[in-house]
C-alpha cells in the first residue's frame, strides 16, 4: 500500500489510538465525494470546457470549407479527410467521457509510483513523504455494507442504477439511458502503517475531519442484465435494510475495501 502524508512530528512508534468519546467522530464519511464525482464522471470532466468550445468551432469551419472545395472543385478527399480526424477526436472524447471515473484513479497511482518511497527515520516535521508497507487497523476498524468484511480501515459500497422511461427517478439529477448513483456509502478511518524500508510504525490520520483521497477502484459484485433482472434474496434484503426499492430492474453494485 501507497500512503502520501504530511508529517507533524518526528515519526516514531505510537500507542494505541485514544478511545474517542464519540464513536461518530471516528469515521471520515467520503460518501459526498463519490457524489460529486458521479455527478462529473460524464462531462467530459478530463478536457476543459474551453477546448471544448474550440474543438466545436473548428468543426464547423473545417465542414463548412470542406464542403466549399467539394462543390468548387469537386474534390471529395479533404471533406473525407476532415470527417476521419473528426471521428477520430469524438472518439477520444467520448472515451475519456466514460472511462474518466475509473482511469483517472488508474493514473493518479501510476504517477504516485514513480516517486522514490520515502524514509520515515529521516522525516523531518511538515514534510510530505511516500509511504508503502503494511496497513493495519487501529482501535476502531469498518465492515463492508453488502458483503460484511471486516477490519478494514476503508470501506466504500456504491449501488448504481440504469435510468429509463417509465421508472420513478432516485434523484433530481437522475438522467435516462446511463447508469446513475442510486445509494453511496464510502468511509475511512485512523490507522496504522509499517514503513518496509524502516520498519518504524506510524499512524495515519484518515478520520473524522481529515482530508482523504481515497484512489482504491471498488468491484463489480452484481450486474443483473435485461435478461436476468431478478434480484437474489441476499441483495434484495440489503436493499430494503436501506430502505430502497427491491423491484426487478437494471442495477450494478461495487464495492471496495482496504
Amino acid at each position: 500500500m501507497h500512503f502520501g502524508v504530511s508529517t507533524s512530528s518526528t515519526p516514531r512508534c505510537l500507542p494505541p489510538f485514544e478511545e474517542t468519546k464519540g464513536k461518530k467522530r471516528v469515521m471520515n464519511d467520503l460518501s459526498n465525494a463519490a457524489v460529486r464525482e458521479q455527478q462529473s464522471s460524464y462531462s467530459c470532466k478530463p478536457i476543459p470546457s474551453l477546448a471544448l468550445y474550440i474543438l466545436v468551432t473548428l468543426f464547423f469551419i473545417g465542414l463548412s470549407v470542406s464542403i466549399f472545395i467539394l462543390v468548387v472543385v469537386h474534390n471529395a478527399a479533404f471533406l473525407l479527410s476532415f470527417l476521419f480526424l473528426s471521428a477520430l477526436v469524438a472518439s477520444f472524447l467520448a472515451w475519456n467521457a466514460v472511462n474518466w471515473r475509473h482511469h483517472n484513479k488508474a493514473a493518479f497511482g501510476f504517477f504516485l509510483n514513480s516517486f522514490p518511497d520515502s524514509d520515515l527515520r529521516l522525516a523531518r516535521q511538515g514534510q510530505l513523504v511516500k509511504i508503502t508497507g503494511v496497513a493495519s487497523c487501529g482501535s476502531h476498524s469498518l465492515e463492508t455494507s453488502y458483503e460484511r468484511v471486516a477490519r478494514c480501515i476503508y470501506a466504500s459500497t456504491l449501488l448504481y442504477e440504469y435510468g429509463q422511461f417509465g421508472l420513478k427517478p432516485v434523484n433530481v439529477n437522475r438522467s435516462c439511458f446511463q447508469w446513475n448513483l442510486a445509494y453511496c456509502e464510502r468511509f475511512s478511518t485512523d490507522f496504522y502503517i509499517t514503513d518496509q524500508k524502516s520498519g518504524v510504525r506510524a499512524v495515519v490520520k484518515a478520520g473524522s475531519g481529515c482530508e482523504v483521497m481515497p484512489l482504491i477502484i471498488e468491484s463489480e459484485l452484481v450486474n443483473t442484465t435485461k435478461q436476468c433482472r431478478t434480484l437474489s434474496p441476499h441483495l434484495s434484503n440489503w436493499l430494503r435494510d436501506k430502505n430502497l426499492s427491491a423491484e426487478a430492474r437494471l442495477l450494478r453494485l461495487e464495492e471496495g475495501f482496504e
